[in-house]
């Protein structure tokens, strides 16, 4: 993927900044895929992408897909002041998940009911620490596809 151009979509949400560490992590994605850098030498997963494993220091790394499968960690709902779209949004959420079948891994996004639902799709009351929740794929922009989190069982 090339390095994207503008840092927000056409109605102001924030776009991820790809460096070449995490390009294969938005590749992936916009192939509705979710994968981890894992060392090739020691089989470590990493998040996030960086050049070297922390455990044996090889440079050597593989793309490791995951079920797409978690639970929420942590979850918060952002206060003002926000940036002006997400303020539209408010209140919407912003979660930590927890990889099922990589625990150690954990990745932030938002639960959402649809994978294009609005980041406040989801009824506030509806989060729990623990929620079995799966990857959803959103496209922002042009060439820009994100994680989303829907849970298991609404």
């Amino acid at each position: 993927m090339s390095s994207i151009m503008k840092a927000t979509t056409d109605n102001g949400l924030l776009l991820p900044v790809v460096d070449e560490d995490g390009a294969p992590f938005w590749e992936y994605a916009a192939r509705g895929e979710l994968r981890v850098q894992a060392c090739a030498d020691c089989d470590e997963p990493r998040f996030p992408p960086r050049p070297c494993c922390p455990h044996c220091q090889s440079f050597d790394s593989i793309w490791v897909r995951t079920s797409g499968r978690g639970r929420i960690w942590s979850y918060v709902f952002p206060h003002p002041p926000l940036l002006p779209a997400y303020a539209e949004q408010a209140p919407y959420n912003a979660i930590i998940v927890e990889l099922a079948d990589i625990p150690n891994i954990r990745l932030v996004g938002n639960l959402v009911a649809a994978p294009d639902a609005a980041l406040n799709s989801v009824d506030p009351a509806k989060l729990r620490i623990g929620a079995p929740v799966k990857a959803v794929f959103a496209e922002l922009a042009e060439g820009v596809t994100v994680p989303r989190w829907m849970l298991e069982r609404p």
